[in-house]
């Protein structure tokens, strides 16, 4: 991505910490202008807990994207990456896909496996899909909050983000673009056929995550269901090398794979807005 120019600069990318309802429901600044408790009273059900980047531009309508972490939890690794997505000029939200048990970031590989298999698929699926609400919730009528255009939404997803993502593709209707680098195919091939939005597999040669066969399947069925998939693989990365802690850290892949997922998603965003 710093090979070519963006349309923003780093420098330009402010942060929110933002923290929202899982329902996908919200209170809107008009709410409390009528109710002088709104900002002391408790919140009712499991909270989404994030980070939301966006180029700090005044009365600039972008679109959007969730951007969905891997296993080792919300890092400054991923938010870095959130950031320069963000230059491309989207908003990006980065959710806490741990926050329901207490938000921990890792760097440990067997710590980051346990937190893992204590993710509820379905809550973290409702969280996801929370966080589209949110970014819809930001209109222009709201002085407090980014400003987003409407249903223009993408998801790309690292590990076991890209394996939500994926899953994410076949359960929210209305998402324009989905990315999963590494991610993980669901063991019900017919989800394929579910699909919602236009999908990029990113896939590394060294992986034993899926067989080529099994990701054919996948794609053959998606295809004959009239679903838009795309594959990309770089035969020598191996599993995790967008993780810069990592000693299967590979730059030029990371490099190019970012470069081609931002080029996909343009070019399904930039017929929406």
């Amino acid at each position: 991505m710093t090979q070519r120019t963006t349309p923003y600069d780093i420098e330009q990318i402010g942060y929110t910490l933002v923290r929202f309802n899982s329902t996908g429901i919200f209170e809107t600044h008009k709410d409390h202008m009528v109710d002088p408790y709104a900002d002391t009273r408790p919140p009712k059900g499991p909270q989404v807990e994030g980070i939301q980047f966006a180029p700090q531009e005044a009365n600039k309508i972008l679109p959007a994207m969730v951007l969905l972490h891997d296993r080792y939890g919300l890092t400054s690794h991923i938010q870095e990456l959130a950031k320069g997505l963000s230059c491309q000029g989207y908003v990006v939200l980065v959710p806490n896909l741990y926050v329901r048990q207490g938000g921990m970031v890792t760097a440990n590989a067997e710590v980051a496996d346990a937190l893992m298999e204590r993710v509820n698929e379905q809550q973290a699926l409702q969280d996801i899909n929370a966080s589209f609400e949110f970014l819809n919730a930001n209109l222009t009528e709201d002085s407090l909050l980014e400003r987003t255009t409407r249903n223009a939404h993408a998801v790309i997803g690292f590990g076991m983000g890209g394996t939500l993502a994926i899953k994410t593709a076949a359960h929210r209707r209305r998402l324009q673009a989905a990315v999963a680098i590494c991610g993980t195919l669901p063991t019900d091939l017919q989800l394929a056929q579910r699909l919602y939005c236009p999908l990029l597999l990113q896939t590394p040669g060294q992986s034993d995550l899926n067989s080529a066969e099994e990701r054919d399947q996948f794609c053959q069925m998606a295809k004959e269901a009239g679903k838009k998939i795309e594959v990309r693989s770089y035969p020598e990365a191996s599993d995790e090398f967008w993780q810069s802690s990592t000693p299967s850290y590979r730059a030029s892949d990371m490099e190019e794979a970012l470069q081609t997922s931002i080029d996909f998603i343009n070019a399904i965003i930039n017929k929406t807005i």
